[in-house]
């Protein structure tokens, strides 16, 4: 399994309303990608700023490209990214799920 991670950092009085939109645009894309396992949206309000990381779930790296295209590594932005991003990360980071322990599961 893969994790697709990508990191986001708009205005603090935006964040809402851009959570709002990636739900419509690139939530819902990951939704219907085959191959999907999943997204953790995470926030962190720092004073003026607000940090939005996507923590996406893949089952192979061939999944990852259905949803990203032939560059995996390239960040999929959306029309509207702009008015609410202060910076456009133009990479994202992958990782192989190396351990995913359910709660209350026993250690290997």
């Amino acid at each position: 399994m893969i994790a697709r991670i990508w990191r986001g950092i708009t205005p603090k009085e935006k964040a809402d309303d851009y959570l709002a939109y990636l739900d419509q645009t690139g939530l819902a894309d990951y939704a219907k990608t085959p191959g999907n396992r999943g997204v953790t949206v995470l926030r962190r309000d720092q004073g003026e700023h607000c940090e939005i990381v996507l923590m996406s779930l893949w089952d192979s790296m061939s999944a990852v490209r259905e949803f990203a295209g032939e560059n995996p590594e390239k960040a999929v932005y959306y029309p509207e990214d702009e008015q609410y991003l202060l910076q456009m990360e133009p990479l994202v980071r992958h990782y192989e799920v190396a351990r995913q322990i359910a709660p209350g599961e026993a250690l290997p």
